[in-house]
């Protein structure tokens, strides 16, 4: 097996958290997400149940290094939001995630040192009430292949621990599998050594 390394670190289920200054009211959601569209429909969500609120500032990070990433300060000051909130998934190094932080404004302005300190800190407390969990990367394949060819390529499933996503014995077997990063190569190459295509 390769030395890649394909585990990173992500969130397991939704959490909240919360910071008050001046009357202000900073309310943050982290969700786990696996792609941009997940990430989006998330956020309208959040945007339509609390429509009321001044800003929904967020940034989320997809996949094992942490591209694509998207961030937003919905209005605040250039970088007073949305880098903070980035800047928190950053530093735990988490991927996979959403992180939108919703303001109620609370009539007295914080100054941008106010809101980084705030829009971080929400963030914080929502990450500290959220679990950890490490991730393994992968990629999906297609393999297609004649019923002869079965056993061999169960057998190569079998020796690296890969279950079949989805499977489909017609004229040809159809298999989907994902594959962790690492075993990409050795799969590749015992399946190229059984003469089975792969896409």
């Amino acid at each position: 097996m390769n030395s890649i390394s394909d585990t990173y670190r992500s969130i397991a289920a939704p959490s909240k958290g919360i910071y008050k200054e001046l009357g202000s009211k900073f309310l943050a959601f982290a969700y786990p997400v696996e792609t941009q569209e997940a990430a989006k429909n998330i956020l309208a969500a959040v945007r339509k149940e609390y429509f009321d609120a001044r800003h929904h500032c967020f940034a989320w990070r997809l996949g094992l290094t942490g591209e694509p990433y998207r961030l937003s300060d919905d209005g605040e000051p250039s970088s007073t939001a949305g880098r903070p909130i980035h800047g928190q998934l950053l530093s735990q190094e988490l991927s996979d995630i959403l992180v939108v932080v919703v303001r109620y404004f609370g009539g007295v302005k914080l100054g941008v040192p106010g809101l980084i300190r705030a829009y971080r800190t929400a963030t914080q407390d929502a990450l500290a009430n959220a679990t950890i969990i490490d991730k393994i990367a992968g990629q999906h394949f297609q393999l297609t292949f004649d019923y002869l060819r079965m056993n061999d390529v169960m057998k190569v499933l079998k020796d690296l621990g890969i279950a079949p996503l989805k499977q489909d014995f017609d004229l040809e077997c159809h298999l989907e599998v994902r594959v962790r990063l690492a075993q990409i190569e050795d799969f590749q190459k015992q399946l190229a050594f059984c003469q089975i295509n792969i896409r």
